[in-house]
């Protein structure tokens, strides 16, 4: 059952009209399923709640997503700043959907040449009446087009942020996430990162139906024997043991993308924050060398080995925009 996740920054109202809605947090979650043939496809809609106040439900947002929809009621800075956030993550397949408000007109032409200079060139530009049909065909064809890539992280090392965990009755201790690469299955033996606790999966489910294996972009619900609860936290990894698939970052070195309009210039002793696989890593700039940027992480932060971490680099207290770039070519500093 392929899923495509999709960052919506918009209303709830265009997210009920694209999706049945589902589990709600800091993130809400619209669900449409569709047949085709024998196999059942899968729109996740994420829906960051309380953006623009806090950014950091819209990174979690993005850490998941592969596409994204923006509703655009008003040119504003935090329109903008979506914009910025997208093209930062590699969201690079999307539409932007104008929906003045009432009495309101929104220049196309304008939108257009923002989605190019934030970097979501090939993004498309919705105007006029809303088809529903249209937009979820359009995904679906996002969602055809990334097959192959999608395929190809699923047999990538397990990497399984913990954003929830409880003891349910009759099942035991259960961690849910989405599955940011990687595959799990039933009897798996996995490990649990910082605690290096190791446990088995006792079962699994996805959309609230048992599976035996859970793939890349599942939210899935794992059950885990032999396995301490203090061992899981918001922000803990599932791992299998032995992949290598993350390292562990005390001190990092990285070079800075700079956000495009972003003008403000990172300074040492500067406070920023780090978003990746669900992590919100807080570190304090300790020497910077033209693009180059050294930081001290407060914890220590996770990023998979094979360099394929998506890691934006935010800082709370600028204005009006808080993306300050993406961190490429992140080494660890022993």
């Amino acid at each position: 059952m392929p899923v495509l996740n999709v960052a919506l920054v918009g209303s709830e109202d265009l997210a009920r009209k694209l999706g049945k809605k589902g589990d709600s947090r800091d993130i809400e979650s619209y669900v449409h399923k569709e047949s085709s043939g024998d196999e059942v496809r899968v729109l996740s809609l994420l829906r960051p709640l309380k953006y623009p106040e806090s950014i950091r439900p819209l990174l979690s947002v993005l850490d998941v997503a592969k596409a994204g929809l923006l509703e655009i009621g008003e040119l504003s800075s935090s329109v903008g700043e979506a914009m910025v956030a997208l093209g930062c993550a590699g969201i690079s397949k999307g539409k932007a959907i104008i929906s003045p408000k009432e009495g309101a007109w929104i220049d196309s032409d304008q939108v257009r040449v923002m989605l190019d200079q934030a970097g979501l060139g090939d993004w498309g530009v919705i105007e006029g009446e809303l088809d529903e049909h249209g937009i979820r065909n359009d995904l679906f064809s996002i969602q055809d087009e990334m097959s192959s890539s999608l395929e190809e992280l699923s047999s990538s090392p397990l990497i399984l942020p913990v954003d929830q965990h409880f003891n349910v009755k009759g099942v035991g201790l259960v961690a849910i996430g989405y599955v940011q690469s990687g595959r799990v299955s039933k009897h798996d033996e996995v490990e649990v990162m910082p605690a290096a606790d190791v446990g088995v999966v006792r079962s699994l489910q996805v959309m609230d139906d048992d599976v035996d294996v859970a793939i890349t972009g599942d939210r899935v619900g794992v059950a885990l024997r032999n396995l301490r609860e203090q061992s899981l936290h918001r922000g803990c990894m599932v791992c299998v043991p032995g992949e290598g698939g993350l390292v562990s970052h005390e001190t990092s070195i990285f070079e800075l993308e700079a956000a495009p309009f972003q003008k403000k210039v990172l300074a040492v002793g500067e406070v920023i924050h780090a978003a990746s696989d669900l992590q919100f890593s807080v570190g304090r700039v300790s020497a910077l060398e033209g693009r180059s940027v050294t930081v001290d992480w407060e914890s220590p932060i996770w990023i998979r080995a094979n360099g394929s971490s998506r890691v934006l680099i935010v800082q709370l207290d600028a204005s009006p925009m808080r993306i300050m770039g993406r961190a490429n070519s992140m080494e660890k500093i022993v």
